[in-house]
């Protein structure tokens, strides 16, 4: 399949960012990503190089938070795509940096929509939403058509994302979708967030690395999916004759302690012997349960989640095996 359209691409060098990219490469795109300069310039590209991707993108210096930067970026690529990806995407810190969180994930993408109206209004954009918007959850399971209740200050600007996103499709007839991604993890993930805590622990425990892994709420329970298989749904979004909101998940929800069970077993090791519950990693506004609807992606978009939990949780132990024997760190 060849293309030559162009996608741009904000979050280029984070986990969906790196499974996009390759994706889109695979699919004949020419690949321009956004890039915020920042003082670990060395270790940026450092998912966009493990996926084997690097060098085939053509980077700008960027910022969402700064309009003029984007309207210059998009006036250079010219993008018949753009995906806004970027975010301050760690919940926790969202509490810590609240108006930070705000700014980036919420006013940013008013940014990027902005920018694109401006420049380029038939590009057709994408933005990354959050099963973390539903928050202290109104149904049991979660569709399209749930209502919200944000928990914390990162669903709160992830809100306001999406609502503009409807608004800028709404009011100005841009050919703009939303994903509202439900928790989808893989090799790529952040050290920060709690499933690759967890491989990385595994891993660790197993070569005699350290002894104990401390986790907050073990009971919280989640809708799992591989990164790699929710990226196809961002990208069929795109591809369809009319913009709409999709849930992206798997339709399945297991607990945290599920999760560390699963790592474990993995290295052939029981967690009871090696989690430990840690009130520090506590949340203010605890989410106890997501679980998503997927019906909508998999009869307008033909997507369904390819990846089981069982092999996602294998392959991000194995991988986290494999750096830590060769001293990569990621």
């Amino acid at each position: 399949m060849t293309s030559s359209k162009k996608a741009l691409i904000t979050g280029v060098t984070g986990q969906d960012g790196a499974y996009l990219s390759k994706l889109l490469l695979e699919n004949g795109y020419e690949v321009h990503g956004l890039l915020r300069r920042s003082a670990s310039a060395d270790v940026v590209d450092s998912r966009l190089k493990w996926i084997g991707v690097a060098g085939k993108i053509v980077l700008h210096d960027g910022n969402l938070t700064d309009l003029s930067g984007l309207i210059r970026v998009l006036n250079e690529v010219r993008p018949d795509e753009v995906y806004n990806l970027a975010a301050q995407s760690f919940v926790k810190s969202s509490w810590q940096q609240p108006l930070l969180t705000g700014t980036v994930t919420g006013l940013g993408a008013a940014n990027m929509l902005e920018a694109v109206r401006l420049v380029c209004p038939e590009a057709r954009f994408y933005q990354a939403s959050s099963s973390e918007m539903y928050g202290l959850i109104q149904e049991p399971v979660q569709s399209e058509t749930t209502p919200f209740y944000p928990r914390s200050p990162y669903a709160a600007a992830k809100l306001y994302a999406h609502w503009m996103t409807v608004n800028y499709r709404e009011s100005f007839g841009l050919h703009a979708s939303s994903g509202i991604l439900f928790n989808h993890e893989s090799p790529l993930r952040g050290i920060e967030f709690v499933t690759r805590k967890i491989t990385d622990a595994a891993a660790r425990i197993k070569l005699g690395l350290q002894d104990k892994v401390a986790l907050g709420n073990l009971d919280a329970t989640r809708d799992w999916g591989h990164a790699r298989d929710y990226v196809k749904a961002m990208w069929l979004m795109l591809q369809q004759d009319t913009p709409d909101d999709y849930v992206v998940a798997t339709g399945r929800t297991v607990s945290v302690r599920d999760f560390c069970t699963l790592a474990f077993s993995q290295v052939g090791l029981k967690m009871e012997d090696h989690v430990t519950v840690d009130e520090r990693f506590l949340r203010p506004a605890e989410v106890d349960v997501l679980l998503g609807n997927p019906v909508k992606a998999k009869q307008k978009l033909g997507w369904t989640a390819e990846t089981s939990l069982e092999d996602l949780v294998a392959e991000m132990v194995d991988a986290d095996l494999a750096r830590l024997k060769s001293h990569e760190h990621l």
